[in-house]
């Protein structure tokens, strides 16, 4: 029996170094594997072709226009979604998946009309992350009024996936019934992302923060916990991503308040398949994610841990319930407490000034991405909810 054919929509661009986009290479990738034909709809962006094969999917990519409005622009890209479903008219996709509100709120209201299954991926929703980005919404009706569209998408969408199980707590106190919601952790290439040898130098340590810039990031705390951490140690902190100006200046600011411009540089984000390169050369690697409702209501699932931990690279990270879903204190990593910089430096200063423990969090860390989070089982996953969809088509 033919597979059916699958949308898979997403508001973000595809390629890039964002976590999102390696998410949807690798569902669409898995999907294709599994004989689903695949029709891939993104973000546009000016570099890349409006029309493209991707992954062996069929890719239309929506132009974004110049609007500054991310509200305006994301609004468009749902109706261009939409438009393109019209064209094929009867018969539709047998499933269509959506990584957003955007599309996803008009893909499950016209479900009845086409008579697809839908697939809601939550990885972040836009009322609890958007303020992050735009202090000028927190508090806003606007925030409101879109958490009353998620509700509705989430309680309309015949399956839901998430990364992690404070995710689907989250997801299920809105409203959506458990049973529906199937946690699918991130995961990492374990061909591309391989184990490599510390060779830690006395004369200078690198510590290493990748992923975005946003607030809910805790960079502001790696940065001040770095006063500590020089004053013991040759140590310097590169920090790889993609930010909004706001937020590279504000993270700038702060190194020359605390004089560390000469300790502390933030780099561009690099391609994907460069980052193994970059991990290899930390002593540390970092992910000081900040107790908010972010990361501790809402929940995630950071690829930059699963990442670290697949090149055995010892790992500081904050000690929230997403971050103990991927590793075990003192096993795999160092976990600090939340927002505390002086726990931070302690728990680094651990691990530069102990061989033998760096070693061993870094041999730990790299056989559990390899046992439990390789993209290969999450696409098992995948398949299987896409399957169980299937049935009932």
């Amino acid at each position: 029996m033919d597979k059916p054919a699958v949308l898979y929509s997403a508001f973000d661009v595809v390629p890039s170094p964002k976590g999102a986009s390696t998410h949807i290479t690798y569902f669409a990738r898995g999907l294709v594997d599994a004989g689903y034909r695949v029709q891939l709809i993104t973000a546009g962006d000016p570099s890349l072709p409006e029309r493209d094969t991707y992954c062996g999917a069929d890719m239309l990519r929506v132009p974004g226009g110049d609007d500054p409005n991310f509200l305006k622009r994301a609004i468009e890209f749902g109706q261009a979604v939409m438009q393109h479903i019209d064209s094929i008219g009867m018969p539709s996709y047998g499933i269509c998946h959506f990584r957003s509100i955007w599309c996803g709120l008009p893909i499950v209201q016209a479900k009845s009309r086409y008579g697809y299954k839908t697939l809601f991926e939550v990885n972040g929703l836009p009322s609890i992350e958007l303020k992050y980005h735009y202090p000028a919404l927190k508090g806003s009706t606007v925030l409101s009024k879109i958490k009353e569209q998620e509700i509705a998408t989430l309680l309309l969408a015949d399956a839901i996936i998430c990364p992690s199980a404070v995710t689907r707590a989250f997801v299920t106190s809105l409203g959506t019934p458990r049973e529906k919601i199937t946690v699918i952790p991130n995961g990492v290439d374990t061909k591309l992302f391989t184990p490599q040898p510390l060779n830690p130098s006395s004369d200078s340590r690198t510590l290493l923060y990748v992923g975005t810039l946003a607030d809910w990031q805790g960079l502001d705390l790696l940065i001040e916990a770095m006063s500590a951490i020089v004053a013991q140690s040759p140590a310097k902190l590169k920090i790889v991503g993609r930010g909004r100006g706001r937020q590279h200046k504000d993270l700038a600011k702060r190194i020359r308040k605390l004089g560390l411009g000469d300790r502390v540089s933030i780099e561009p984000a690099v391609p994907h398949h460069e980052m193994p390169a970059i991990i290899a050369q930390a002593d540390v690697c970092v992910a000081p994610l900040a107790y908010n409702d972010r990361n501790v209501t809402q929940g995630c699932c950071p690829i930059k841990v699963i990442e670290y931990m697949a090149c055995a690279r010892p790992i500081v990270a904050a000690n929230l319930p997403v971050v103990r879903e991927l590793v075990r204190d003192d096993v795999d990593a160092l976990l600090f407490t939340p927002d505390d910089p002086a726990d931070l430096a302690r728990c680094v200063l651990a691990v530069l000034n102990d061989a033998s423990l760096a070693q061993r969090l870094a041999g730990s860390a790299a056989k559990r991405a390899k046992d439990k989070f390789s993209w290969r089982e999450a696409q098992k996953k995948l398949i299987k909810v896409h399957e169980t969809l299937e049935r009932q088509t």
